[in-house]
């Protein structure tokens, strides 16, 4: 590279870097400034602009506020208080944000519940967060209903659209609370920022989704880091289609944009086909991803206003290399801000200069000041590789290394884990690198060059991550096994030609009843689409290691190639909403995209 080319994206980098770090630096864990009185100011600058268009619906920064204020309103007469949860469970709408933001302004702590979610994984949920009440929207009421016999207490049902029997009616409900804000000594004076905003669920490594606790300075960190790095102002306008449930979409995108003035655009769901004319028809000027939603445009037919735009960046996370020169180039978009980060952990990096494939960048004169480290990691045995010494050996430049952080008192190093504390310590590594150190362990694998860019490679153990989703190994395989004749399972995720992220496979052994048709219904009944194997490889007997658990790597290897394997496979054919026998002309087929996966 060119010295003069080296030095713009040096420059371009501290710039990006020095606005991000003016928006965070001031966050303190002691401080009484919390997330809804970040909100609160941005309301009382810009009350009369447009915060939040949906679908038809728009509210300005005041409507935002009055909404906020009955949610508010309507915890204090629910007798809720401080420290206690109520359950999220919808799709994306006007009335998301505004819902957690209002509660927060009493103190009270949001779960948002991934809205695909039913049966025994929304029990899961619903019973860890320990909320008594659930706020549904008319779609995801069926399933809750589905599954309240089977909760550990009763949860009050209150619905945001057709009231069944059973339910409360949230709309009449918010008639009588008052708009104006509720008194802030009174109902969070007490409250200081590394205290409990929100519940984010996250596969976690292992079992069933686990609630990551994201406190006040977290939601600040990450509204406020996008505020920053993102350079939003007044006239930007965000496009949202990632679910709210999730930090990139609901706290990244949504701090960009409300905490500076801007607007966002929101819709429902996700749609390749409406999305360059909402982006057109809306001026949108920014848009946030995930990877997939990147692939997922690229291998679209020519839309005709797919350069019709007034973008002047995309920002997310796991856009690969392979796609992401063709989403510039194609769709004429000036930059992309790509970063890393952990909804529960503390490691936080971002790509200021554009370095394709890149996910974020600590250079060498920045490494005291950013302490995210790589370790040497043994991936067969999925630990820490340690030297005689007992202590961890950090990747060297161009090495596959596990990404860690290290854990500290303050806001950018705090690491606040889930509501079980033995699966918030399983993610800390003591010991690292001095004695009494500790470190979160992220469970990604990544790589750095010698200028301190940052590669991702991929996630290791019991999850993997499909349609932006993580999928949990133990959580398929537990289901499966209470399909009629399913023995045994051991779940693991296959690449799919070039596709992002990995298909779930399973290989099960069977008895007498097992029928593929009953299967098929069962798992559709109980996992979420991305959750559901897409391949299924049947075996007499499934091979294990000498501690007795189960071998993957040959499977893996393997994929659902039936040239590599006697046993039968089978695919999960969408078009037939049934799986089918994988012969070598539906490999074929797979491999060439014949199918919409």
């Amino acid at each position: 590279m060119r010295l003069k080319d080296r030095l713009s994206r040096e420059l371009r980098f501290l710039r990006g870097l020095r606005r991000t770090l003016k928006w965070v630096d001031p966050i303190k864990p002691d401080s009484p400034n919390l997330a809804c009185d970040d909100l609160e100011a941005a309301v009382d600058k810009w009350r009369n602009r447009p915060a939040i268009s949906c679908e038809g619906k728009t509210l300005t920064y005041g409507d935002f506020d009055a909404l906020a204020n009955r949610y508010a309103h309507w915890a204090k007469a629910q007798g809720l208080t401080r420290g206690e949860t109520v359950a999220l469970y919808m799709h994306n709408r006007a009335e998301y944000v505004a819902i957690w933001y209002g509660l927060s302004k009493v103190g009270v702590v949001a779960a948002l519940i991934n809205n695909q979610l039913a049966g025994g994984a929304l029990v899961h949920c619903l019973n860890i967060s320990g909320a008594m009440h659930c706020l549904v929207d008319g779609d995801c009421a069926p399933a809750l209903q589905a599954v309240r016999d089977s909760l550990a207490k009763h949860v009050h049902v209150w619905t945001l659209g057709t009231v069944e029997p059973g339910q409360r009616d949230l709309l009449n409900a918010l008639k009588s609370c008052s708009s104006l804000r509720p008194d802030r000594q009174v109902s969070r004076g007490a409250l200081r920022a590394r205290d409990l905003a929100l519940y984010i669920y996250t596969s976690g490594t292992t079992g069933l989704p686990k609630a990551a606790r994201v406190t006040h300075m977290r939601v600040q960190l990450y509204m406020r880091g996008f505020a920053g790095s993102t350079g939003a102002v007044e006239s930007d306008r965000i496009y949202i289609t990632l679910p709210l449930y999730h930090a990139t979409g609901g706290l990244c995108a949504v701090g960009a944009a409300l905490l500076t003035g801007a607007s966002l655009v929101l819709r429902r769901k996700f749609s390749a086909s409406s999305f360059w004319d909402d982006v057109a028809n809306e001026g949108c000027t920014m848009f946030v991803y995930i990877g997939e939603l990147g692939r997922y445009l690229v291998n679209q037919p020519e839309h005709p206003r797919e350069r019709e735009h007034k973008l002047r960046m995309a920002f997310g996370n796991g856009l690969r290399p392979d796609v992401w020169q063709a989403f510039v180039d194609r769709f004429r978009i000036p930059f992309v801000l790509e970063f890393y980060g952990a909804t529960e952990g503390n490691v936080s990096i971002f790509n200021f200069d554009g370095k394709l494939g890149a996910c974020g960048r600590v250079p060498k004169y920045l490494k005291k000041r950013f302490p995210i480290r790589l370790l040497q990691f043994d991936i067969e045995n999925e630990q820490p590789v340690r030297n005689a010494k007992g202590r961890c050996v950090e990747a060297g430049p161009g090495q596959v290394g596990e990404c860690i952080g290290m854990i500290g008192r303050e806001a950018r190093t705090s690491y606040t884990g889930y509501a079980d504390k033995a699966a918030s310590e399983k993610k800390v590594l003591h010991d690292v690198f001095a004695p009494g150190d500790s470190w979160f362990a992220t469970g990604d694998l990544m790589t750095q060059d010698a200028d301190g860019y940052f590669y991702f490679v991929d996630r290791f153990g019991d999850t993997f991550r499909w349609k932006g989703e993580n999928v949990s190994t133990g959580e398929v395989s537990a289901c499966l096994l209470t399909a009629p004749g399913v023995l045994e399972a051991n779940v693991y995720g296959v690449k799919v030609g070039e596709l992002d992220g990995r298909a779930g496979m399973a290989a099960i052994n069977v008895g007498d009843e097992f029928d593929l048709a009953t299967l098929n219904a069962h798992v559709i009944a109980s996992l979420p689409t991305y959750a559901q194997p897409m391949f299924l490889r049947l075996q007499r007997e499934i091979e294990k290691t000498g501690t007795f658990k189960q071998r993957k790597v040959e499977l893996i290897a393997d994929g659902f190639d039936p040239a590599r394997t006697k046993d039968p496979i089978y695919f999960h054919n969408p078009d037939k909403a049934t799986y089918v026998k994988v012969t070598k002309a539906v490999y074929a087929k797979i491999l060439e995209g014949g199918y919409k996966l």
